[in-house]
């Protein structure tokens, strides 16, 4: 082995960094100004210029193929070579390039040489290859700008060397599997030219190395390879398996993929456009971002301070936030008080579950916040379960199309005025208010009430909350089934039995499976400017619909079955909404009952019934209860035809068919999935399940759907996000543990009808967990100015405290590389 002792290498890289860099002056291929290249410790930094091909250069790809190994070499090389031969050749007017292939590591030494080549290509069966000189060569080749790609066996080179692992990103498992097996990769990066023209999901056949260390977030990776599509072995990275990555490397760019180890690799179309992207962003032909998912290129930052001891001053108990054009924060507080204020749940009291509902805004350009207004609300934990809690209060804030002119607010709330103590009952309203744009002081007496309706109070929980506009604006108003938790043994909350003078709470039928009831909802109405609203066309009802029963419908529903969607996502590029709601208690599958909690979200492309209480994932059936016994396991709902015998539906008893979703999670796992009978029933065992989407696992779980980005290229932010999460789906959860917090990449095709998510990955290394960071995130959103803001709750309940903030996590990585200005200009 080759013993690379600090001094040694220091001296032979800064030889050669000084030899490299005058060889590629002398060849023409660097010519931009000078800078600094990376000193070890105790050397003065040595000055070389960065790579810059003058116009018309010839671009020159150099292939290394020497192994250690003893022996013929392998017949992957030949075809290797063969390929990136061809690809050379072939490519368009300006992207082609000349081949050159090399068993000699002594080209290393070569200055003169080196310095010819845009990038090197490691195509070699691994091992201790190079001697220190030759890797010095190799590093100040790099720090000059240079281009590297390995493949496939190239991650076993230089075992011994930490820099050659940095270059490469990561080292394969021993025990890696060494079968050739056929495998799906998941194409996440759809704008690096290695990936963009590669199927969503693209199955193939090769040799799929284990990671001793997964790089992921050190590296940008573009592509995974799905393990349950094969046979990993017993040291399988799990669902974050990356295949393909890049990152920007000591002054150069460096490129790996795990595939290409067989013959047969190099024949197909796709992974020759895998290679070709690859070979055009290290040879400088294009740019490419390979920075976008590396977490040290993430800033997260807290915006507001604590509360100063019994005031509200920065944050009430947080629920809700929206940016506007201009770049103010204005977020919400449900209504909870802080410790210091006394809690009233005694219904005899006029005071029960009064509380404040507070509006603030963080003002980007003072970074301060203001008390906009106050709400005063029912939701301060009067009421609910044993008069201990309850999820009213205010829960939703949006701003008009046009708030730049109007300054308008409209705000999801429950007035405490509204309540009456002898029912139980009180009133859900949607309403518009004016904001003082120089003050940033709410007008309350400017309230125009757009739409009301009631809601129980007697019994805890799902009031929902979240609201979000299209680009015809149109308004979405996202409502809980109003259902207790308990009295169905954490399943279907279908109830018909437990009542408050005659209004049931625990019996969603009444509520989200009900076509006459606001509640369990997405709502879309058309707001306007006298504070009144229109019904849109598509909604899931006219509101004229009656059957032989007399039941009636409400025209403002576009979605029902959802059980409590605290947070919802217009993508007004596409009108398309994105929603999550939490699930029931059940913390097992019942073979009599049916699923488990499921968290859920959904991309809603039209007006849908989503299943609740009757069918829950990808359309998997509730038992049936009902009176005179409710304890007694009716048949299965039918998904398809499902019906609503309760005897509290005042609606349609024929529902719409019920669309599957495309995330469900449970406290086991991600997608839970069951063999089914022959009427379609899942078994319902635990041991028979399987986990259709292993990056999710629940526990204590409440979804918090999220945004999707999209990036504005006329922007001249310097903290927008990349354009590598344009048109991705953020999909979080309350909690930080095993639970996601990741973004999502769709198929189009398949989305509207429950189709499951292509790729995602995990966002914990960007927006932070921990109890430093953002533990429990109860809403996010970009701004215009592309940086994510988010609001953690804080670390109690129904309270705020000095965790519950306000922060924005934003981009500090830069643009692709290389610079425009260093682009080479390939053979025409």
């Amino acid at each position: 082995m080759h013993l690379r002792g600090l001094s040694a290498r220091s001296t032979h890289r800064r030889r050669w960094a000084a030899v490299v860099a005058a060889g590629a002056v002398a060849a023409g291929l660097l010519a931009a100004p000078a800078a600094s290249a990376r000193p070890d410790p105790g050397t003065a930094p040595t000055t070389m210029s960065i790579a810059s091909p003058p116009g018309g250069s010839t671009v020159r790809v150099l292939i290394f193929y020497g192994s250690a190994a003893a022996g013929e070499e392998s017949p992957v090389v030949d075809a290797g070579i063969a390929a990136i031969e061809q690809i050379g050749r072939s490519g368009p007017a300006g992207q082609r390039f000349e081949v050159e292939a090399t068993d000699d590591a002594s080209v290393f030494t070569d200055a003169t040489k080196l310095g010819r080549y845009n990038t090197v290509v490691f195509l070699t069966g691994g091992g201790d290859v190079l001697t220190p000189e030759q890797e010095a060569g190799l590093e100040a080749y790099m720090e000059a700008g240079g281009g590297f790609v390995g493949i496939h066996d190239a991650a076993r080179a230089e075992p011994y060397s930490d820099w050659f692992t940095g270059l490469i990103g990561a080292r394969p498992a021993p025990d890696s599997p060494t079968a050739v097996q056929r495998a799906t990769v998941e194409v996440g990066d759809r704008q690096h030219p290695a990936t963009r023209e590669l199927p969503l999901e693209w199955k193939r056949l090769d040799q799929w190395p284990n990671w001793v260390k997964n790089p992921s977030g050190d590296v940008h990776t573009v592509a995974r390879v799905r393990e349950s599509t094969y046979r990993p072995g017993a040291s399988a990275n799990g669902w974050d398996h990356p295949i393909s990555w890049c990152r920007d490397y000591d002054g150069g760019r460096s490129f790996y993929t795990g595939m290409g180890g067989t013959v047969s690799s190099y024949d197909e179309t796709d992974f020759r456009a895998h290679l070709r992207g690859a070979l055009l962003w290290t040879t400088r032909l294009v740019q490419a971002d390979c920075k976008a998912t590396i977490a040290a290129n993430y800033k997260a930052e807290r915006l507001t301070e604590p509360n100063q001891p019994g005031q509200n001053d920065q944050i009430g108990e947080p629920h809700g936030l929206v940016v506007a054009p201009d770049g103010r924060v204005l977020y919400i507080g449900r209504g909870g008080a802080d410790a210091s204020r006394p809690v009233v749940t005694d219904w005899n009291d006029p005071d029960v579950g009064k509380g404040k509902g507070q509006i603030h805004v963080w003002d980007p350009k003072t970074e301060k916040v203001t008390l906009a207004g106050e709400l005063t609300v029912f939701g301060n934990k009067g009421g609910g379960d044993e008069l201990t809690k309850v999820e009213e209060g205010l829960l939703g804030i949006e701003l008009d199309p046009r708030f730049e002119e109007n300054g308008w607010v409209y705000l999801h709330y429950t007035p405490h005025s509204g309540l009456n103590r002898d029912t139980h009952m009180a009133e859900r309203r949607v309403s518009r208010f004016t904001l003082d744009l120089a003050t940033n002081k709410l007008d309350l007496s400017s309230e125009k009430v757009l739409l009301k309706w009631p809601v129980q109070v007697h019994s805890c929980c799902h009031a929902g909350g979240g609201m979000a506009w299209d680009s015809q604006d149109n308004l979405y108003i996202a409502t809980g089934d109003n259902n207790s938790s308990g009295f169905s043994d954490g399943y279907s909350g279908n109830n018909p039995e437990p009542n408050y003078k005659g209004v049931s709470f625990a019996d969603a039928r009444r509520t989200a499976g009900n076509t006459n009831n606001l509640n369990g909802k997405i709502l879309r109405i058309h707001p306007e400017p006298d504070g009144t609203y229109t019904i849109p066309e598509g909604n899931l009802f006219t509101g004229k619909e009656t059957d032989e029963g007399g039941g009636k419908t409400r025209g403002e529903i576009y979605v029902m079955g959802v059980r409590n969607p605290a947070r919802i996502f217009v993508d007004r590029t596409t009108d398309i909404l994105y929603a999550g709601w939490v699930g029931p208690d059940a913390t097992e599958p019942s073979p009599v009952w049916g699923p488990a909690k499921y968290d859920t979200f959904a991309v809603i492309t039209k007006a849908s019934n989503r299943g609740w209480p009757y069918c829950m994932g990808d359309k998997q059936p509730y038992r049936d209860r009902n009176l005179p016994d409710p304890s007694q396991p009716l048949g299965w709902y039918d998904c398809d035809h499902p019906k609503n015998e309760s005897p509290n539906n005042d609606g349609l008893v024929d529902l719409p068919p019920v669309t599957g979703n495309n995330i469900w999670y449970s406290p086991q796992g991600g997608g839970p999935d069951y063999p089914r009978d022959a009427d379609g029933v899942p078994s319902y065992r635990q041991e028979e399940a399987t986990y259709r989407l292993p990056w999710l696992k629940g526990g204590g779980q409440a979804a918090m759907n999220g945004p999707v980005y999209r990036y504005d290229a006329a922007s001249s932010s310097a903290v927008r996000w990349p354009s590598y999460w344009d048109g991705k789906w953020f999909v979080g959860d309350f909690y930080d543990g095993d639970q996601p917090r990741d973004a999502v990449l769709m198929d189009p095709k398949t989305q509207g009808d429950g189709g499951l998510p292509v790729h995602a990955e995990s966002l914990k290394r960007i927006v932070p967990v921990g109890d430093d960071g953002i533990k429990n995130l109860m809403d996010w959103k970009f701004g215009p100015d592309g940086a994510l803001y988010v609001l953690d709750y804080g670390r109690g309940f129904f309270t705020s405290d000095d965790k519950s903030a306000l922060w924005r996590v934003t981009y500090t990585g830069g643009g692709p590389t290389p610079p425009a200005d260093q682009l080479a200009r390939g053979t025409t």
